[in-house]
């Protein structure tokens, strides 16, 4: 029988199944695998629970939503016929992990209804997917209800028995999202204290969920807190006032709960869950959008040759990166700041905007116009840094502006907010961005939603604490890397200061501004571009620093953007082995902590072809000198496995070509 002629078949055992269930206030929702099954409940108060292989992971955990004036949607509710369906979308990202996506998924509408006043009407939405399942909150149309005011979201998560916990805390709403991660279990968590999202959970077998949140728009960014042994929602309270979470009118949706569950860590890399709950792309003519690597100086202190004529916020300064890009084929120079002062006019301090800033005038002896054409001629594109408070007063008319000289993107900087004005604002950012043909790189702001799907021109967000740090701080370790891939990057594109070249031992470390120092190896570094997933690689070190030292020419060479992706092998704050494809090469990279260890990469995500492995490894003299590296060649076929050794802090990167 056809898979077409299957699925009425299935829809309708499911609607079947559905009413019997409705009718004792009970309904369930599996994965298209059956391995995930959610049930909601609805008894005295509405409520579910979510199991993974028939073992519990979300006990009994209860949901309601208050809001000014009329009260706690959460008691005294009746349920309406739900409405089941079963839904393929084949889509393709241009900025992904992958680049076409097929998602199977089940979903269920569960019509909730108060049966006393005010009679409100809310929807309950699930979708299950083989890797995680998802719930939103729909506030439809309905007579006597037309606005509203949240003044809180109770979603519960009560976790089952007393798993690890791997997340950032942070002491309030206003945050850049920058800090070290804590491992700890459930139970010894503080109450009341903020987890920010996606927070990893193991339970035992082990078995890993980690939990976020999907199409944030016209609403709170949402946080996690423990209640009374209960893992609670939390959301970013609008500015001025502590009550109010979210003013909207109806309909209206809440961004996607989710849970990426499964009983192999790889497996939450690897998902596209995020982006196949956003919207379809809204943009029609993609063909300008351009992933790729970009220099950064600020990073490195905007370090020129003794011999530049005349260093600073001007064309000469420019053009010496310029010309590098050129001659090592990377896409982009960022055009930033020059002695702590912006390439615009300002009159604030500390990159802090002053009451004349002004993103569409350049410092005196700046013309951008002239930088984006020398640029062009020598096929490379210009982006710039603004604080979002210089850009967002005069949004339309700098993105005419920065059309206009030829800019292609910028860094957006300073966010440090995700209530909902705030996340309003930076959707207004990015939808009129698109319209002037620019991409946008949002710092200092919260985690991806997947709404690069609907936006591809968001290629990348930070909410990291990264290698920027190093310009003022030790903080930034080889295990710190590794927390940020379990939990960060499950959202998706993860904005990093990469490229430092300068590694030295723990003990030889200090703080420089300038030409900052590095821990862990160089092929730790050069993973790092294969292990994160984020199609603006930056390339933050200065010229000299790169040109003709080992391991740049797989800076060169390493893509951004990604056809597939597949982890070897992983152990949450330990390791990972990553392998990524793009055309008919695939690169494969690993980092470690603190420890040493011999890993084995089989390699049977390759083609049924012969391969030629171009590996970089680190040195046998590491520990003392970690810029060496061993760089070999092999001949290779998918029945093969490679042993290698990391290094304390190490790690290894792989090019595989086929052989004609």
């Amino acid at each position: 029988m056809s898979t077409k002629m299957q699925l009425p078949v299935l829809v309708i055992s499911l609607i079947v199944s559905a009413k019997s269930l409705a009718q004792k206030n009970t309904v369930e929702l599996t994965s298209p695998n059956g391995i995930i099954a959610f049930s909601f409940h609805n008894r005295d108060s509405a409520s579910y629970s979510v199991s993974f292989k028939k073992k519990q992971i979300i006990a009994n955990s209860s949901f309601s939503l208050d809001f000014q004036g009329s009260g706690a949607f959460k008691e005294k509710l009746k349920i309406g016929r739900p409405i089941f369906s079963r839904r393929e979308e084949k889509y393709e990202l241009i900025t992904g992990k992958s680049r076409w996506v097929d998602q199977l998924y089940y979903s269920v509408i569960i019509p909730l209804e108060e049966t006393k006043s005010p009679f409100r009407k809310i929807n309950l939405e699930v979708r299950a997917f083989d890797d995680g399942l998802a719930f939103r909150y729909e506030l439809p149309a309905q007579k006597n209800w037309t606005e509203f005011s949240l003044t809180d979201e109770h979603t519960n998560f009560n976790l089952a028995g007393d798993p690890n916990v791997l997340a950032l805390l942070l002491p309030n709403y206003t945050t850049s999202h920058e800090g070290e991660y804590t491992h700890s279990t459930f139970s010894k968590l503080t109450e009341d204290t903020l987890l920010d999202m996606p927070a990893l959970f193991t339970f035992p077998g082990p078995v890993y969920v980690a939990i976020t949140e999907a199409a944030l728009v016209d609403y709170a960014g949402m946080y996690l807190a423990k209640e009374t042994n209960v893992l609670t929602s939390k959301l970013s309270p609008l500015p001025g006032q502590s009550q109010i979470k979210v003013k909207a009118q109806l309909p209206h949706f809440s961004p996607w709960r989710v849970l990426m569950i499964s009983d192999r860590i790889g497996a939450l890399i690897e998902s596209n869950i995020l982006t196949s709950l956003n919207e379809p792309c809204k943009i029609s003519d993609l063909s300008w959008i351009k992933p790729g690597k970009t220099t950064f100086p600020w990073w490195n202190g905007n370090v020129v040759p003794d011999t530049l004529n005349a260093p600073g916020n001007n064309f000469v300064t420019n053009q010496y990166y310029i010309d590098f890009c050129s001659r090592n084929g990377l896409e982009y120079h960022s055009v930033v700041e020059y002695g702590l002062h912006q390439w615009y006019m300002d009159d604030g301090v500390n990159f802090q905007p002053g009451p004349h800033a002004d993103v569409t005038t350049p410092v005196p002896g700046l013309n951008m116009k002239e930088i984006c054409d020398y640029a062009k001629l020598h096929g490379v594109d210009i982006r710039v840094w603004v604080h979002w408070a210089a850009l967002y007063p005069k949004l339309d008319t700098a993105f005419a502006l920065f059309e206009k000289w030829g800019l292609k993107g910028m860094m957006v900087d300073f966010m440090d907010r995700d209530d909902q004005e705030m996340v309003n604002i930076q959707t207004e950012i990015v939808q009129k961005a698109a319209q002037h043909h620019l991409h946008i790189q949002f710092h200092g702001a919260y985690k991806p939603t997947g709404l690069s799907r609907t936006w591809p021109n968001e290629f990348t967000r930070e909410g990291t604490l990264n290698y920027e740090v190093n310009k003022w701080d030790k903080r930034i370790t080889p295990d710190h890397d590794l927390d940020i891939v379990f939990t960060r990057m499950l959202a998706g594109p993860t904005d990093y200061h990469l490229g430092g070249f300068r590694a030295v031992p723990d003990s030889l470390f200090k703080v420089q501004y300038t030409r900052p120092l590095m821990l862990g190896t160089r092929c730790h570094m050069l993973a790092m571009y294969v292990v994160l997933q984020n199609p603006l690689g930056m390339v933050c070190d200065y010229p000299a620093a790169y040109e003709g030292q080992p391991g740049f020419e797989f800076i060169k060479e390493v893509p951004t953007t990604w056809d597939a992706t597949k982890v070897i092998d992983a152990k949450v704050g330990e390791y990972i082995v990553i392998a990524r494809k793009k055309g008919d090469d695939w690169f494969a990279g690993a980092i470690t902590n603190h420890s040493e260890r011999l890993i084995d990469i089989p390699l049977k995500f390759l083609d049924d072809e012969k391969y030629v492995a171009e590996i970089y490894s680190d040195a046998a003299d590491v520990n003392a000198e970690p810029n060496h590296l061993k760089k070999e060649n092999k001949n290779v076929i998918n029945k093969d496995v490679l042993s290698l050794r990391l290094a304390s802090g190490g790690g290894m990167v792989i090019h595989f070509r086929k052989i004609n």
